[in-house]
């Protein structure tokens, strides 16, 4: 059974790196969300994100094509980030994915609970602030304002609470070396994919 490996954590957590890394690094096939917010200058069209205007969103929900989405009310308008059932390739291997506890959710909803596995990314709040900051400062246009609003609403979409209820009970710390969490990570995903081959 192949099954779509789901990194989970709140902004700056390092769950991009970490999702990059198990795509490259371990032959993890990407699910490439599609979002509504701007291009960041780092960013290029279908390896980060599918870019879409909110009408293309309108198009794909209305003919049955998005799995999940969320809107956030940001400082400078509404972004919207989903999944897509044609983002998902689970009959070729096993996939990458990241996302919210509540997109998780969905999905598992959507392919089956034993399909989707989290992985929650964890980071200290002073460690994750400063590198958002930091990140912020490297953006064309840098916007401080979206990334308080941001780090303050983490606080209760990735609450204890929250994922307990959404049964995510296993955390990788990364508050060191990137290296030290995706070891973790390789070593957890290696696991369960021997356990599948059994």
């Amino acid at each position: 059974m192949n099954r779509i490996f789901y990194i989970i954590g709140k902004s700056a957590s390092g769950k991009d790196t970490m999702y990059s890394r198990i795509v490259a690094e371990l032959g993890l096939l990407p699910i490439v969300l599609y979002t509504t917010r701007p291009v960041r200058s780092n960013e290029q069209e279908g390896v980060e994100y599918h870019f879409v205007d909110a009408e293309r969103f309108r198009e794909m929900e209305e003919s049955g094509k998005v799995i999940e989405s969320r809107t956030y009310h940001t400082c400078h308008g509404d972004w919207t980030y989903f999944t897509a059932a044609d983002s998902i390739s689970l009959d070729k291997g096993d996939c990458a994915g990241i996302g919210t506890v509540e997109s998780f959710l969905r999905l598992r909803e959507y392919c089956g609970k034993d399909a989707v596995v989290p992985l929650y990314v964890e980071v200290s709040d002073d460690i994750r602030f400063l590198r958002a900051v930091e990140r912020e400062k490297k953006q064309t246009v840098p916007r401080y304002a979206e990334l308080c609003r941001r780090f303050l609403a983490d606080n209760e979409d990735f609450s204890d609470e929250r994922l307990a209820g959404a049964g995510i009970d296993v955390r990788f710390e990364n508050n060191g070396t990137a290296d030290e969490c995706f070891r973790m990570i390789k070593k957890y995903i290696s696991e369960i994919r021997n356990d599948c081959t059994k």
